[in-house]
Formats: C-alpha cells, structure tokens, sequence
C-alpha cells in the first residue's frame, strides 16, 4: 500500500496557476505507472461533469415530478438552495481530487483517508460508485430513448411507443456510446467540448423561444405557487419531496475526479472541473427552470400530463416548435450518457487495477493502439444493458432496478468526505479550502445524510407497486451482496488500493 502523498501545500485554490505540478511523479508517489493518455485540459475536464449533470436532461426528465411536489415554489427556490449544498459537497470532493487525483477517485481516497479497515471502506465506496454509474448510465439513456419516442410520435402520430421498442433503441444508444469511447481518450474529449456548447446554445434557444414566442406569461408572483399532487396530505413532506428533482440533476460531477489520470494538472484542474460544472450549472439550470415555470399555461394539463415539460412546450409553442427543441434535449441526453459511460469506464478501469472486480487482470489492461481500457469500456455498456431489460416487460421493473443509482452515488460521495472529517493530519493538494476545509466537509456529509433520507422515502400516495420507491430495496440488495462477498472471499485479497512500487520502480512500468 503506498503512502499518503504530501503535495505543495498553497492555503487557498486561486493561488496555484503559477506552480508546476509534475503529473506522472504525483502517479508514481501513489504508487501506479501511467497507462492512460494525458490529453484532458482543464476545459475537457470541466466538460466531463457538466455533461453529466446536464441541466437539459436532469431538469426535462424530473420537472414533472416536481410541479407535482411543490410546484414552482419548490422547483425555483429548492434548485437555489440544493445548488448550495452539492456546492459544499463539490468543494469537499475537489479537496480530496487535488490529493489523490487517480481514476480510482472515491474508492482509492477512501482507502488512503481511512484509520483503520482500509479496505472494507474502499470496498464499499466502489461497489457503490460502480452501481451508482451504471444505474445512471442506463437510467440516462433510457430516458434518451423515450424521448426519442415522444418526437417519434410526434412527428408521426400513427407511430405507437411501447416497451420494447424503448429497451431496444437504449441498446442501440448504448453500442454508440461504446464505439466512441474505444477509440482513443481524444475523441471523447472532442464530444464533451461539442456537448458543453450545445448545452449552452440548447438552453439559450429554449429559454429565448419561451420568453419570446408565447403571448402570454404567468404573473411573476406564480413563483411563489404551491402544489401538492403527491397524494400525501402533509404539505412539508410534498415541498421536501420536491427537492429530490435538483438533487437528481446534480450527480455525477465525481466525473472529473474519474478522469484525473487524463488530466494536465490534475491536482488542480480535477477540482476546478468539479466546482465549475457545478457552479455553472446552478446558474444556467435556474434560468432554464424560471422559464419553463413561466412559461406555463395549464397547470394541471401539464402536470398531469406523460411527460410535463414536453407538454408545456406543446402549449406555449406549438407543436412544430416543440419537435425542434425536443431535438435539443435528446441531443443533450445522448451526450449525458456517454460521458456518464466514460466515467464509468475509468472507475472500472481503476478498481480492477487494484484487484477488486471479478476478471480485473482483464479489465484493467490498455489498448497499445488507443490507449484507452478498452474491455473496461464495453463492460461499462453491457451493464447497463442488463439493467435496463427488465424495462422489456415492465417499467416498474426498470424502475426498481436503477433506482439505487443517485443513492449509490451520493453514499459514494459521502464516505471520502466523511473519512476526511475524521483524519486529524489531512495533508491537502494545491487546491484546498484551508482551515475552511473540516467545516465544508461537515456540511457536506450533512447534506449528504440529509438527502439520501429524501431519496429512500416514498414518494406517491397511495402506496401501489408502480409508485414504491424501490431506492432502500435497491441499496439494501448491493449491500447484501457486497456484505456477503467481502466476508467470504474479499477481505482476504483485497486490502484497498495497492501500490506497484517505489515511485522511480513504477515509473519504469509507464506504458506511455
């Protein structure tokens, strides 16, 4: 097991761009050679999460859910104050990124932050985070297919979506995905950059075409309006409920943690990516939510409607308009999926070079050609297929199968943050928060608790097999599993992330 690295240590992260950080000689002291291409700047970086938090996607796949718990109200100032929180959370993780900025990302900064059972924690954080992806890149992608059906049926009315046709086109989704990520780290690269503008110029349309087209808006004082649909009687519980559609939008940012092995200046870069998707994604996405709100014109139509936000374009633009934009979010969803399966990849990539998936020598070997972890990569596509099949035959099924997914994750995140908090001689990379650091931490792991409390509670009434929330089922079946799996044969190989050798006997093993 390698030491704890001890970078420079720079008191605030904007005093650090002078500074040269040698990239493969952090590698090297945590033990690994380099494998993977360094062709990631800082802009790729931030491009990877912003993809995957991709306001488009998040806000057009849960906006409904949310006009039905809370309403504007909630919608508008719950996306506030949650962007505040995941800020804390993103903080908290880009500290850890800058001193540990490996693909192993939250699993290998568990081990190394952990006092003792190192490899208990590390285990559980990346079982968690590998589920977690993988629910999120079949999740994505299924939703890519729906929408794609919705413009389908749009443009040809006598075209009629059912279920199969819904898991097949998310395996076509999927292949593509794939193709792209084999060939070389470059490639992904350019599509994350195409991605972040066509996020941006998506939601500059779609917010243009809803301030200037429709002949009518609500009054400004429909922010403050009120709705619970939710079938449970209690207000508060409906309005917290509704907090879930921000919290689901924002997951996935640990993507430029993933790619840090890909990254020029990782220690510093990595967390900037991590701050700025997220930043900049609470700014657009609030825009982008005001506008829909606004824009309005049925409520109960809408929100009663299969897909709610379609429907408020339907109404506000018309149809012909509506097909154009629905264009845009499909687009953004397919490019949500490929970075979220390019994370993936890498976690993969990482866990396995540590010995800790079923087949690793396999999974974590390198094409010579692309330089990419190439079998990592149609793992990371076969996964997600298998979770989506059940939708064949039924989409509470599907339902209940990546429902652990924002769960899976945001536990994931939690952990490192957690382990940090208990570490009294936390040595920081150049980007740091200082003495601020224990308290961002603490409000994280807050959040944290807090939100995946949301996320496990039910969130209909009444309670029928296609409204449970199958979230704690879902968690509780992974645990089990890895539980049972770390006692029987686990704990006997795996001891958290391992080291390759001193840093000048790795260096020799650098593959590039």
């Amino acid at each position: 097991m390698s030491e704890r690295i001890a970078p420079p240590r720079v008191n605030t992260p904007h005093s650090v761009d002078s500074a040269t950080f040698d990239d493969d000689a952090t590698l090297h002291a945590m033990g690994y050679p380099r494998k993977l291409t360094r062709r990631f700047r800082a802009f790729d970086n931030f491009a990877i999460s912003f993809t995957i938090i991709n306001i488009i996607s998040g806000i057009f796949s849960s906006f409904g859910f949310g006009m039905n718990a809370g309403g504007p109200r909630v919608l508008v100032f719950g996306w506030i104050g949650v962007s505040i929180m995941v800020l804390f959370v993103g903080a908290a993780m880009g500290e850890i990124a800058s001193a540990y900025p490996t693909s192993g990302a939250l699993y290998f900064s568990a081990g190394k932050l952990a006092k003792r059972h190192r490899g208990a924690w590390s285990w559980y954080t990346g079982w968690l985070n590998f589920v977690g992806q993988v629910g999120g890149t079949a999740a994505t992608n299924f939703a890519a297919a729906t929408f794609i059906q919705a413009f389908l049926s749009m443009q040809w009315p006598s075209y009629v979506a059912t279920p199969q046709q819904t898991v097949a086109i998310t395996a076509v989704i999927l292949l593509l995905q794939a193709l792209a990520n084999t060939y070389t780290v470059r490639l992904v690269a350019v599509f994350n950059r195409i991605s972040v503008w066509w996020l941006l110029i998506g939601m500059v349309v779609i917010v243009a075409a809803l301030m200037i087209i429709p002949d009518s808006h609500q009054p400004a004082s429909f922010v403050t309006h009120f709705a619970n649909n939710t079938g449970f009687t209690h207000a508060i519980y409906g309005g917290m409920l509704g907090l879930l559609v921000t919290s689901w939008t924002f997951t996935g940012f640990d993507g430029s943690f993933h790619m840090s092995e890909e990254t020029v200046k990782a220690t510093v870069n990595a967390p900037r990516g991590i701050m700025r998707a997220i930043g900049y994604s609470a700014l657009t996405g609030l825009i982008l939510m005001l506008a829909l709100v606004y824009a309005i014109k049925d409520y109960g139509h809408a929100a009663s409607a299969d897909a709610p936000p379609v429907q408020i374009l339907i109404d506000a633009l018309g149809p012909a308009t509506a097909k154009l934009l629905l264009l845009i979010v499909i687009g953004a969803m397919l490019f949500c999926g490929l970075a979220n399966m390019t994370s993936n990849t890498r976690q993969i990539f990482a866990f396995s070079r540590d010995g800790a998936m079923p087949g690793s020598r396999w999974w974590h070997s390198v094409s010579a050609r692309t330089r990419t972890p190439v079998k990592a990569v149609w793992l990371a596509a076969a996964c997600p297929l298998v979770l989506v099949l059940p939708g064949w035959w039924s989409h509470t099924a599907f339902t209940a199968v990546v429902s652990v997914n924002v769960v899976g994750l945001f536990l994931a995140y939690g952990v490192p943050i957690f382990l940090r908090l208990r570490l009294d001689d936390f040595q920081p990379g150049p980007w740091n928060l200082g003495r601020f650091g224990k308290p961002v931490a603490f409000i994280a792991v807050a959040w944290i608790v807090i939100s995946n409390v949301l996320f496990m509670l039910p969130q209909a009434y009444p309670i029928t097999p296609a409204s449970f929330n199958y979230a704690p089922i879902a968690l509780a079946v992974v645990l089990v599993i890895a539980t049972v799996w770390w006692f029987a044969t686990a704990r006997r190989r795996f001891q958290g992330p391992v080291s390759y050798g001193r840093p000048d006997e790795v260096a020799a093993m650098d593959l590039i």
